[in-house]
């Protein structure tokens, strides 16, 4: 009986692997029932990585080529399997097989607005997002720390735990990079080179190797956008505050004006009411004080040079007749008259 159930077994005499389609990382061999006989071929395509597993510890990993299986092949199981000088055959053996090859263009992103600490803001918030690459790097470490037994470990199955680690390290990687937060959307390959100096090592942890990452894209939170919105008018008019007040002017005007003609809010009652046109005067001679290049001197200088009465000769005469008057009535003194009359006169000269 038992001779005929060795004849009814079926042995393996060709271990391969065609991946048949893109985001497979590991795949186990099917052995159901089935035993490895002496001398089979194992093939081991290029980006490929073969593992040996008895008994759920991992023995002889192969790379790219064609090999017969046998115990110079394979040192690690003959010593487990205390193969001393007899090959005992047909064997049992998990077999699997790691892709090694880029699985590219995998994406990353923060779902919420993230913290971060700044030099500058104290603790912000941000959202950013971009692209990375990776490959299995070390397929026995990955094997022992990730897939494990599974039939099929698929790029899916680890897409999570990656995405965990890039945002983990998101705040390190932009305390390190030395980048001001306000100046993060214009230096994103400096933050995508610090962001990968922080996940290499976490990668490797698990067996993968992190080939490339970028940011694509760093959002500010509004309030800080505006921030950067004024520091931008700043440097548009050479950092003059005087000058940064007046474009704020020049850009208030339209907002003023959709008010009044909308007829709501504040600026629309002050515009029915006619005080709005004032204020438009007003704004459009600040705004034409910013254009002038001599505007604040000639301001000034006209605020220091002072009025020059005209008078006209009746009005003293009829203002002397009054003076007269009262004095006759003995309501003013000679002198008061008399000096009144003098101050009055110069006025002629």
């Amino acid at each position: 009986m038992a001779l005929m159930d060795f004849i009814k077994k079926q042995f393996i005499d060709i271990i391969q692997w065609t991946e048949s389609g893109d985001g497979t990382l590991a795949w186990r061999f099917p052995m159901a029932e089935m035993e490895i006989q002496n001398g089979a071929s194992l093939t081991v395509r290029e980006s490929q990585v073969a593992v040996f597993v008895n008994e759920g510890q991992v023995a002889d990993v192969f790379g790219p080529g064609m090999y017969k299986l046998s115990t110079q092949t394979l040192p690690v199981l003959t010593y487990l399997k205390n193969w001393d000088k007899l090959f005992e055959s047909p064997f049992k053996s998990d077999v699997y097989f790691f892709s090694t090859r880029q699985q590219v263009d995998q994406k990353w992103g923060t779902p919420q607005p993230i913290t971060i600490r700044d030099k500058d803001f104290g603790a912000v918030r941000l959202r950013a997002f971009g692209n990375y690459s990776f490959r299995i790097g070390d397929a026995k470490l990955f094997h022992t720390e990730i897939s494990g037994t599974r039939d099929t470990y698929t790029v899916a199955d680890l897409d999570g735990q990656l995405r965990g680690l890039v945002l983990q390290n998101i705040s390190n990687a932009i305390a390190s990079s030395g980048v001001p937060f306000l100046d993060l959307a214009a230096n994103q390959i400096q933050f995508a080179q610090a962001l990968a100096a922080q996940l290499v090592p976490e990668f490797a942890k698990i067996g993968i190797k992190l080939e490339n990452i970028t940011v694509q894209n760093v959002s500010l939170p509004e309030e800080l956008q505006k921030i950067l919105d004024q520091k931008i008018g700043m440097g548009m008019v050479g950092n003059d505050m005087g000058k940064f007040m007046q474009y704020q002017t020049a850009q208030a005007i339209p907002k003023f004006a959709e008010g009044a003609a909308n007829g709501g809010g504040i600026a629309g009652d002050a515009m029915g009411l006619g005080a709005g046109v004032a204020l438009g005067q007003v704004l459009a001679q600040n705004l034409a004080q910013g254009l002038s290049p001599n505007a604040a001197a000639q301001a000034a200088a006209t605020q220091q040079q002072p009025a020059v009465a005209v008078v006209n000769p009746n009005d003293v005469m009829t203002t002397l007749e009054k003076l007269g008057e009262l004095k006759t009535k003995g309501i003013l003194t000679q002198e008061e008259f008399d000096a009144k009359k003098a101050e009055l006169l110069k006025k002629l000269v």
